[in-house]
């Protein structure tokens, strides 16, 4: 295997010259049959599978969905009677996005109950809703990093 050193418990030395079979079967931990095609290539020649050997057709084909969507919302537009200079503003949309689940929620059984407040100020508001959200809200919340190593063992 290329670019496997020789002392890696998967290398082909280790394994007793097992071909790429043996190789995915031992690193799945014995389970061989759960590895399809494309990844026993990824384990036989990590570099040759991917955006790497795709010629340039194959990758404006892959990347022309991206670039229409991304046209598409370059046309996206606020309407005019949405936005207001009287209108809520900044520090009212970071209220709006802080307390976003509770009017969610609200909003699910009550008709008057709206998430986001037209018309606004334009993007100001929005900034502030944003801010509300990911930071004070919903997106502010603590996430654990949970470590699992995987020791694998070669029969």
């Amino acid at each position: 295997m290329p670019g496997v050193p020789v002392n890696h418990p998967c290398s082909p030395a280790k394994l007793g010259g097992a071909d790429v079979s043996q190789t995915s079967a031992a690193m799945s931990g014995g389970h061989g049959d759960l590895l399809n095609g494309a990844q026993r290539q990824a384990v036989a020649d990590p570099g040759a599978s991917g955006w790497a050997t795709a010629s340039a057709g194959e990758r404006l084909h892959r990347l022309a969905p991206i670039a229409a969507l991304t046209l598409l919302a370059a046309c996206a537009t606020q309407a005019s009677a949405g936005v207001e200079a009287e209108a809520p503003g900044f520090l009212l949309g970071v209220w709006h996005g802080f307390i976003f689940p509770v009017a969610w929620l609200l909003s699910l059984f009550m008709p008057d109950v709206a998430v986001y407040a037209v018309p606004n100020n334009g993007g100001w508001y929005d900034f502030g809703y944003f801010i509300g959200i990911v930071f004070l809200g919903v997106g502010a919340r603590k996430s654990r990093v949970v470590y699992r190593s995987r020791i694998v063992r070669v029969r």
